[in-house]
């Protein structure tokens, strides 16, 4: 992230910005706004990281449950990519992309977990493990997202980052939802 300037000797008050044309300039022009698109650079990364990290989650799963919740928030995860591309629109930006280095470190995790264990229970309940800590980052990025652009007034992005932090939600409930219904119960039988 960019150094912050001094705001010394600024003429506006934070109540000035919500109320005019040119308040949303300075806004967007804001080390708020900075903030912002550095988030939105890193879960890019994240969410692109994902498309190629998800398949292999796949590929290891052995629960059809899981690997149905699987599948399809990997297509999720692909439009999670285009609507990135469209919030850097919003505000007149080419997408693009820094590593995420917290990202990294929880799909090296999951690697990990896939490398250490069986197919079986075990692995997908290490597997759901991995991917509901994947689901709960993403989820508070989204959310706080969210409401950067909310108080940017970038509202278009505001509507793309919710629907995304919906199916964020709603792929970790799902998650638990495979992981409570067979797959903890499973693992518990079997043998170390």
């Amino acid at each position: 992230m960019k150094t912050s300037k001094s705001n010394t000797g600024s003429s506006h008050s934070a109540a000035s910005y919500t109320t005019s044309v040119s308040g949303k300039k300075e806004l967007q022009s804001s080390q708020l706004m900075e903030l912002f698109e550095d988030e939105l650079k890193d879960i890019y990364w994240a969410e692109k990281a994902l498309t190629k990290a998800i398949p292999k989650m796949i590929k290891k799963a052995t629960s059809e449950k899981l690997v149905k919740a699987l599948t399809t928030h990997l297509e999720e995860t692909k439009e999670h990519v285009t609507r990135v591309e469209k919030v850097f629109e919003t505000f007149g930006k080419k997408a693009s992309a820094v590593k995420c280095d917290a990202m990294e470190g929880l799909i090296d995790e999951a690697e990990g977990i896939m490398e250490e264990c069986e197919k079986g229970a075990m692995c997908d309940a290490g597997i759901i493990s991995a991917a509901q800590k994947i689901e709960h980052y993403e989820i508070a990025s989204y959310g706080t997202l969210r409401q950067f652009a909310e108080t940017l007034k970038l509202t278009e992005a505001v509507t793309l980052l919710e629907d995304t932090l919906e199916e964020e939600k709603a792929s970790d409930s799902l998650l638990t939802e495979v992981a409570v219904s067979a797959v903890n119960k499973q693992a518990a039988t079997e043998k170390a």
